[in-house]
Parts: structure tokens; C-alpha cells; sequence
């Protein structure tokens, strides 16, 4: 039976994980985080695509990965210009209407440096251009410059940023941040994993903190990894839209509160068996959960991992997320906690005789 495990020290970690500044291909600070944390309990590696990897139980068979990805999306400066306004694109998919007035942090090559999002004033906006959606090239950064020359003296093209922001506790178990997406996952399989090493099972098991998920159509750090561990099954974490606020079609992306547990993919990338280990585990656990329908990809690192070498068969586990791109995203500590359990009950449920074959 499922108990809640959420400590306070993980709780400590997560928060100080999503704080922690990591855009796509610029994840180094959150990834030696997760490492200083995992490398308590499992034994820990990172390779040349900024993947980490902890192992647990490492002469166990079959190998299971566990993959949540901890890049977020972010910003990139393109272009300094004569007066040292900055100009930047986008890492990943931004909804440019919510970077307006937003306070972004550059990792600078000193110290990080700060700036504001600017845009004309709406005083100053044509009555008939009111209602237009701003655009990312519409959009400045003030780092508080004279010229180009100042400016150059703290940041380059080609520094990343983030929003600045911290995480947020909100009543009723949740929590807002910038880096929900997919931070938590990376938590989850670490949590997992610490979970799974307090009472191991057959399978040896390595959780990953997978890099570039965001700007991934060439497969990420997903896919790198997973040709290097050779699993024969495997847990991908990530986010899915909640359904829970106003406007939410829930005909379109099902029915997902937070709080209402982890959401469980089924689809053509996803293995009948795993989905079925999930699901006995969810039924051993009385742990709550919903479906979602994938007809084609998944849009996660499962994409990439169901293909790899051989293939691998794989399952997909997501956390309902309001707001999702955001700069305050939202999700509930209790599907975090369940999403945990979950994964680690189905990894003890693998042996050497599991068969991941359909038949």
C-alpha cells in the first residue's frame, strides 16, 4: 500500500534543483546538483552530451532506465547593439507574450548578469496595434548598458538566460516554478532510484538526467544515453498538460488534475508490457491515476529511447503541469511522491524472466 515518502531533505532538493539555472545545452549547474545528490546512495557518471547517470544494483538484470530531462527552456543573446540593448531568441518554445517585462538572468562568463525584457509602452502603441501579439523580435533586453563596448564587458552572444525566479509554495501541496518542465522529472527518477536502493529488486537499474529534451529532433541527450546504458526497458518522466483550470478541452488532452496522480501514456511508442507493469504496480499501490492517448510520438525522450539500438521497451509516466511553458508553472507534490512510488514498485516487478515482447 502506498504511504506518502516525500521527505523535507527531498523536498530541500528539489526546490534547490529547479532554482537552479540550466537551459538546453547549458545544463551543467542543475546536472552537478542532481549528481552531488545522487552520488549519496548510487554510484555516478556523466558523459560528453552532459547526460548524469546513477546506478543502483549494478550486477542486476535486466537493465531498466529511468529518463526525466533537466534542461529547461530559455533565452540566447543574437545581437548587441551601438546603444548595448541586447536582442535574443529563443531556446526551446516560448509564448513571447510572457517574456514582456519578465527580469532574466545571462550565465555570463564572470558572474551571472541581470536584465529586463523591454518593449515599447502601450502609451506609445497605435491604438490598432493594441491587440497584436508581441513577438520575440519586438523585444529587448536592458542590462542597464551605456554602449555595445559596456555591455561586451559582462555578456556575449551566445550567453543563455533564464527568467529569474524562484520557486514558489503554494497551499495545498503545490508548488510554482520556472523549470517544472521538465525538472521534476529529473527529480522523480532520482527519487525513485533512492526509493528502489532502500529495497532493491532483481533489475539493475539506472536513473538519468537527461540533457536537450527541449530543442531534441535529433533525439537529445535521450538518445546518446541510452545507446550507452543498453537497457532493456525503460521509464521516461515528463510533464503533460493539466485539464484542471478554465478553458482546459478536455476532448482534446483528456481529463488530468493535479493531484490526481500520475498520468499514464498508452500509444504506439509505448510497450503493452511496461504499460502493464505500470498499471499492476498502480493497482498493488492503490495509487490513482489517468490515461492519455498518444496515436503517434509522444513529444518526450521516449521517442528517442523506443528506438534505440534494438529497441527498448518503454513507458511513459507524466505529471499534470498547469501553465506549462510559463515562467510559473504549476504541479502538485503529491503526484511527485505517487509518480516516485510508482516507478520504483514496477522496477522491483522486473526479473530476468520478464518478457518485454508483445505476444
Amino acid at each position: 500500500m502506498y504511504a506518502p515518502m516525500l521527505t523535507e531533505s527531498s523536498t530541500t532538493f528539489l526546490k534547490r534543483l529547479l532554482d537552479t539555472p540550466g537551459p538546453s545545452g547549458f545544463e551543467s549547474a542543475p546536472a552537478k546538483v542532481w549528481r552531488d545528490e545522487a552520488g549519496t546512495f548510487a554510484a555516478v557518471s556523466q558523459d560528453v552530451a552532459g547526460n548524469s547517470m546513477a546506478v543502483v544494483n549494478p550486477n542486476g538484470a535486466p537493465t531498466i532506465m529511468l529518463a526525466g530531462h533537466i534542461d529547461e527552456i530559455g533565452l540566447i543573446v543574437t545581437y548587441i547593439d551601438d546603444e548595448g540593448f541586447l536582442y535574443i531568441g529563443p531556446i526551446g518554445g516560448w509564448d513571447a507574450q510572457v517574456l514582456v517585462g519578465q527580469r532574466i538572468r545571462f550565465l555570463s562568463r564572470g558572474a551571472d548578469v541581470m536584465g529586463v525584457i523591454g518593449k515599447k509602452p502601450i502609451h506609445l502603441i497605435k491604438p490598432e496595434d493594441r491587440k497584436k501579439a508581441s513577438e520575440m523580435t519586438d523585444l529587448w533586453v536592458d542590462i542597464g548598458a551605456t554602449s555595445r563596448e559596456d555591455a561586451e564587458t559582462r555578456v556575449s552572444v551566445g550567453d543563455a538566460g533564464v527568467i529569474d525566479s524562484r520557486t514558489v509554495d503554494f497551499p495545498n501541496g503545490l508548488i510554482a516554478s520556472r523549470s517544472i518542465d521538465d525538472r521534476i522529472g529529473a527529480f522523480i527518477v532520482l527519487e525513485a532510484l533512492r526509493r528502489y536502493a532502500e529495497k532493491p529488486g532483481a533489475a539493475r537499474v539506472v536513473a538519468v538526467a537527461t540533457t536537450q529534451e527541449e530543442i531534441a529532433y535529433h533525439g537529445g541527450g535521450a538518445r546518446v544515453s541510452a545507446t550507452r546504458i543498453g537497457p532493456q526497458m525503460a521509464l521516461v518522466v515528463d510533464v503533460t498538460h493539466a485539464t484542471d483550470y478554465p478553458g482546459a478541452e478536455k476532448k482534446e488532452h483528456g481529463e488530468h488534475k493535479l493531484g490526481g496522480g500520475p498520468v499514464l501514456t498508452r500509444g504506439s511508442i509505448i510497450s503493452p508490457v511496461v504499460f502493464t507493469l505500470l498499471r499492476d504496480a498502480a493497482a498493488r499501490l492503490s495509487i490513482p491515476f489517468t490515461l492519455h492517448a498518444a496515436g503517434r510520438e509522444s513529444w518526450t525522450d521516449a521517442d528517442a529511447i523506443h528506438v534505440a539500438r534494438e529497441g527498448v521497451a518503454t513507458g511513459l509516466i507524466s505529471i499534470p503541469n498547469r501553465y506549462m511553458h510559463s515562467p510559473n508553472e504549476v504541479v502538485s507534490l503529491e503526484d511527485l511522491d505517487r509518480a516516485s512510488a510508482l516507478i520504483a514498485e514496477t522496477c522491483r516487478a522486473v526479473s530476468p524472466e520478464t518478457d518485454f515482447t508483445a505476444r
